[in-house]
């Protein structure tokens, strides 16, 4: 052979083996894994254990069960949801826009590796703080929108429960243990450094399952193992088990969600939809064009005239429906007590815009900003029973007057419970059912900045208002006929869960903020700045 053709065929040689080979797996990898980033285990193998639908659920009361969290309980195994959640509501918006963009990586990992680089850059600087109140208020509210029903009633008809999963145990601990009950959660460590999260794992790395099964329960096998694949490991994970079955259907049947564990009333963070890859990518392009529209959208309700406010409102994309049960005027020198349900701090603004005159709304927490910028008179109340009556008598005599007796807003269909102040003020009272709707983003936070909750509103891209008076309460029906403030207070929280089809609770404006933010909702003084 020349000696000319020894290089150039020695480099074909090298592109032939190293190159085209690479790209051609990395190609493979792609296509069979798609956008299904919460397993990139091995292709399943031939299925040697029965369907969950042929498990039979009676006489399990004494049974131990054991499952994945995510491979049999959740419709949607992918991670990637949990993992953009804890980045954008524990952390920031900017950690969230480095997890997307580091999508196409993720993509040609193994398995272990996706997860430790999804650790890294969820939990690299993250504040413990920052992460409980994230598993506390944000991540149960997917998780029990994304349970499988199929799954949950046989985890449900056994009594003793214990989960395993390669997620850290951080993210999925205070949900199986506060809805599912349960006994024992086995997952993945983090390494901390005081009180911050490093990124890296414990030293005991990332978990396989079918060997802490083993370190489990010894020599002692559980009764009854669930998974949603049949990889090799799966495999390995149910034959440990005296008696196993798969999830051949893995979305199985929507929760609905009067088959809850535990009802959803509570719960915080901005984002209203399933971030899935898609999803945040969508949400990411149309933060420019919905904070423009946000500042639009303000700008008809703080400037412009009402009349001009309705149309120019729904061409923007706010959806508006309106419906009054009581066209009458007031009948006495005093103003009109209009009695709400609490959805955004919009409300008394909507109400006032489709009323067509000015109202006057107590609130007991308002930014500065908002109290500024409001195109309607705002009072902050102080809590105090006798000084807030007297104040609410005053602007009742000045005009009409918007207050809303649950104190606080709530986001699910749930009235919390009704203040009875409001009924000792007036024998003229006109409930209104007003519900907010949105798609992308909520509009209140109880740990958040509130001064941003109208803006978040109106960024998304079809916000909706439905905003009804009902008939004005009869005088019977009122403290003027011998009644008591509670019993009107109840009654006219009745009359206002009907019409909305919710349903009535005795949780309160504390109870809401004892379990989101830790606190009763009072803004203290700050006494000195806490790192953690």
């Amino acid at each position: 052979m020349a000696p000319s053709l020894v290089l150039p065929r020695l480099a074909n040689w090298v592109m032939k083996q190293v190159l085209v080979k690479s790209c051609h797996g990395v190609a493979t990898k792609m296509k069979s894994y798609g956008f299904h980033w919460g397993d990139l285990s091995p292709k399943p193998l031939q299925q040697p254990f029965p369907d969950i639908a042929t498990c039979g659920l009676e006489g399990r009361g004494s049974h131990t069960l054991v499952c994945d969290f995510h491979k049999a309980l959740l419709r949607t195994p992918s991670f990637f949801p949990s993992f953009i959640l804890v980045a954008f509501e524990g952390g920031s918006i900017f950690r969230a826009l480095v997890l997307l963009c580091s999508c196409p990586i993720l993509w040609i990992l193994s398995y272990e590796m996706k997860l430790r680089v999804m650790i890294l850059i969820s939990f690299c600087g993250l504040r413990m703080k920052d992460m409980e109140n994230t598993a506390r208020a944000v991540l149960p509210k997917f998780y029990l929108e994304n349970l499988n029903l199929e799954a949950y009633e046989v985890v449900d008809s056994v009594g003793s429960r214990v989960f395993f999963t390669t997620m850290p145990r951080v993210m999925v601990e205070g949900f199986l243990k506060e809805y599912l009950n349960a006994d024992a959660v086995v997952a993945t460590e983090l390494h901390t450094a005081g009180c911050y999260f490093t990124g890296f794992l414990s030293n005991s790395g990332l978990l396989v399952k079918h060997k802490a099964l083993m370190d489990y329960f010894g020599d002692s096998k559980p009764d009854l193992g669930i998974i949603a694949n049949s990889s090799l490991h799966d495999h390995l994970f149910l034959s440990l088990c005296k008696e196993a079955y798969v999830m051949s259907n893995a979305e199985g049947k929507v929760m609905p969600r009067n088959k809850y564990p535990k009802p959803l009333i509570f719960h915080d963070g901005r984002l209203a939809f399933l971030p899935t890859p898609s999803a945040t990518l969508f949400m990411f392009m149309w933060l420019p064009i919905g904070f423009l529209l946000a500042i639009y959208r303000i700008f008809l309700g703080v400037f412009l005239c009402c009349r001009f406010t309705q149309p120019l409102g729904a061409w923007s994309g706010v959806g508006l429906n309106f419906k009054d049960n009581n066209p009458q005027r007031s009948e006495s020198n005093k103003g009109v007590l209009y009695v709400c349900t609490h959805r955004t701090l919009l409300d008394p603004i909507f109400l006032s815009i489709f009323l067509g005159r000015p109202l006057t709304a107590v609130t007991y927490s308002l930014s500065k900003v908002s109290e500024m910028i409001a195109p309607i008179r705002t009072i902050s109340l102080t809590r105090d029973r006798k000084q807030d009556g007297e104040t609410m008598r005053r602007l009742l005599s000045e005009g009409d007057l918007v207050v809303f007796p649950e104190g606080t807003t709530c986001r699910e269909p749930y009235l919390l419970r009704f203040s009875s102040l409001f009924a000792e003020l007036a024998d003229e009272i006109v409930p209104v059912a007003m519900n907010a709707k949105v798609t992308m983003f909520y509009g209140t936070t109880a740990s958040g900045l509130k001064v941003l909750d109208p803006i978040f509103f109106f960024m998304n891209p079809w916000p909706r208002y439905d905003i009804e008076i009902l008939e004005k309460v009869p005088k019977e029906l009122t403290c003027a006929s011998g009644r008591s403030s509670h019993e009107v207070a109840n009654y006219i929280q009745r009359e206002l869960a009907d019409a909305l089809g919710f349903e009535c609770t005795n949780l309160t404006r504390r109870d809401k903020y004892m379990m989101l933010a830790g606190n009763e909702g009072v803004v203290q003084e700050k006494k000195g700045r806490r790192l953690c």
